[in-house]
């Protein structure tokens, strides 16, 4: 019998691509701070050992306590987890190097594929009125990436407007349609974003055409450009939009934010 008091579940998106350096954690910082921007609750969870999103979200090391290890292996609940940043609509739980652990740890653990679904679909969620909870997953298809694929509703792809882009995609949609057939059969593509685009480069150009070809309407209309900017924000352990509302970078965002809502919270 459902639970009628609890609140309309909040939308949960993986952002994952096994390939480093390709815009995933730039996406997952800026997406979220422009959903949240936008008026929209959100939670960002940083499934990456290497903290990134964290620190972009000014989340010092020294104060990360208790982190996502904590929530998969660990017996923290949710609210002793989470951080506020400086967006009101914005919170986080951090990551560290703790998480790199994770693969030999859950070795033995017959649930090890459910445990981030169960930590972030516990009903101690409802207090926060969260719209949506980006997961920042680590850029490999390891255990970890299979528990957000796992509690997650769609993943969407950050794809680096360079050569043989389209073809890393392979072994990712591979690792959807196994989760899809084993653990989370609703599970769907929420799309595909080009990252890093330099309107001035044929190539991108080409792998643009490329990728629509091939994936259709899966490839979201904004495109993420290079941006010295960009690269520059997380050094002030701020998103874009806090270190340069007025920058193209910025812009983008905003305009994926808009994009995102239409397709996924409406």
């Amino acid at each position: 019998m459902p639970d009628l008091s609890r609140h309309n579940p909040p939308r949960i998106v993986a952002i994952a691509n096994q390939k480093g350096g390709v815009g995933k954690t730039t996406t997952a910082v800026n997406l979220a701070a422009a959903l949240a921007e936008a008026g929209k609750k959100v939670l960002l969870v940083d499934l990456d050992p290497q903290g990134n999103a964290s620190t972009g979200l000014g989340i010092e090391p020294k104060a990360r306590g208790a982190t996502t290890y904590d929530l998969i292996l660990g017996d923290k609940q949710i609210y002793e987890i989470l951080h506020e940043t400086s967006s009101p609509n914005l919170l986080v739980v951090p990551a560290t190097t703790d998480l790199s652990s994770a693969d030999i740890e859950l070795i033995d653990n017959a649930k090890r594929i459910f445990l981030l679904r169960d930590a972030l679909r516990q009903a101690a969620m409802d207090a926060f009125g969260l719209d949506v909870i980006l997961i920042d997953c680590p850029p490999s298809l390891n255990i970890l990436t299979v528990n957000a694929m796992v509690a997650a509703d769609a993943v969407l792809v950050p794809l680096q407007a360079e050569f043989y882009a389209l073809e890393g995609l392979s072994q990712l949609m591979l690792t959807l349609r196994e989760v899809r057939q084993s653990a989370n059969p609703d599970l769907r593509i929420a799309g595909v974003v080009l990252t890093m685009y330099d309107v001035r480069n044929n190539l991108s150009q080409q792998v643009e055409a490329d990728a629509r070809d091939n994936l259709g309407k899966l490839v979201y209309e904004t495109r993420i450009p290079r941006n010295v900017r960009l690269s520059e924000a997380p050094s002030y352990a701020m998103s874009i939009l806090e270190y340069d509302s007025a920058s193209k970078g910025s812009q983008a965002y905003r305009e994926l934010a808009k994009e995102f809502i239409q397709n996924e919270l409406r």
